[in-house]
């Protein structure tokens, strides 16, 4: 399925064949293609938490208001983000670039976001969002169903996985074989609404 096909068809499904198993080459072919999504100054600040575990699966299920794709999806990503990516070594974000991409921008990335953790934060999940659709619209192309999902609570999922302290949760995405098609869809805000030329009209 080319992109342009995956971007319609992609649906959030809840229900999942728990008798699928996704093969291994798949499996780190999503990863290897999540990592592929941009972050700002190439901080890759994302993580991929890839619950497989059958035991902690059913620990994060009841975390996550019992939602049956949970343990029933083939794998359950954990989409996290580093906050403090940006402080970590950051000259080897640039380290096969060439002398004068590296002289300009490794010296710009801890000015830009030292001391502003509101901006940390915003950066974590402005990441966490690219990497999650890639990794839907990877699995729509490959044959496969996802869910994404914030109906979880985050600090009881954050336990689960020894989340560490200088890192945040985005969302997790359940990935597998639909056994059922996801509900219809709702309703499209009208293009007017969304799709604004320029700039928004002044308030009156």
């Amino acid at each position: 399925m080319n992109t342009l096909d995956a971007i319609i068809a992609r649906r959030s499904v809840k229900q999942y064949d728990p008798k699928f198993t996704m093969p291994e080459a798949d499996l780190t072919k999503l990863t290897e293609l999540a990592a592929h999504s941009p972050t700002s100054f190439n901080i890759q600040n994302w993580r991929f938490v890839v619950a497989t575990d059958p035991e902690l699966r059913k620990k994060l299920r009841a975390a996550a208001w019992d939602q049956s794709q949970v343990t029933d999806a083939s794998v359950l990503f954990i989409l996290c983000a580093d906050l403090k990516a940006w402080d970590k070594q950051p000259e080897r974000y640039w380290q096969d670039a060439p002398k004068a991409a590296q002289d300009m921008l490794v010296p710009m990335i801890r000015p830009f976001y030292d001391g502003k953790a509101e901006l940390q934060r915003d950066e974590a999940m402005r990441s966490v969002g690219i990497a999650a659709q890639t990794i839907m619209l990877a699995a729509k192309s490959m044959g496969y169903d996802s869910c994404p999902m914030i109906g979880f609570d985050p600090t009881a999922v954050a336990t689960l996985i020894n989340l560490p302290a200088d890192h945040v949760i985005g969302m997790m995405i359940a990935v597998g074989k639909a056994v059922a098609p996801a509900n219809p869809k709702g309703w499209f805000v009208p293009k007017g609404e969304i799709v604004i030329h320029n700039r928004f009209a002044k308030a009156a």
